[in-house]
């Protein structure tokens, strides 16, 4: 390559990078949420909160994206309309959560308490329910659940029936 060519196809990159907004996760809010504040609208990328006890936070719309939510107590806080796509929320309790309109995308519920939970909206597809109790989950439409999968131990509302995880 050419002096000038290689030049021009450097500056081009840092042009590239400089114009990408950051998308990392933002230290300060997580911390803040660890704390137990509420903080909706968060960048929550990739944040650990799992083993910890959050009860009735606000997360409405954060991006939760990645983050590890395994064996949290999360009973009553709201996740709506966030993105919580390949969250790892094994054996989680989360009570009377919202997850309405939430895109839950490839996210593992394995084994979490979602009794009275609010899936109206959610985006569920790849979602793994094997051994969830949401046998009081609100807002579930069999077509939600046909896109997610469970086991002989996940309870559903009356009616509902999710296909096995392979």
């Amino acid at each position: 390559m050419k002096p000038i060519a290689q030049f021009a196809a450097a500056a081009l990159g840092v042009a590239l990078v400089a114009a990408t907004p950051a998308s990392a996760q933002n230290a300060g809010q997580i911390a803040a949420v660890r704390n137990g504040a509420h903080c909706p609208r968060c960048n929550l990328f990739q944040a650990d909160v799992s083993n910890l006890t959050l009860k009735g936070k606000n997360l409405a719309g954060a991006r939760l994206r990645q983050a590890d939510l395994s064996t949290a107590v999360m009973n009553r806080s709201s996740f709506a309309s966030g993105d919580l796509r390949d969250v790892n929320a094994y054996g989680g309790v989360f009570t009377g959560a919202s997850f309405a309109r939430a895109d839950l995308t490839n996210a593992s519920f394995v084994g979490a308490y979602l009794q009275g939970a609010n899936f109206t909206g959610a985006r569920l597809a790849g979602v793994n329910f094997s051994g969830a109790e949401m046998g009081r989950a609100a807002g579930l439409k069999q077509s939600q659940l046909n896109q997610a999968c469970g086991d002989d131990s996940t309870l559903l509302p009356r009616g509902l029936s999710i296909p096995r995880c392979r």
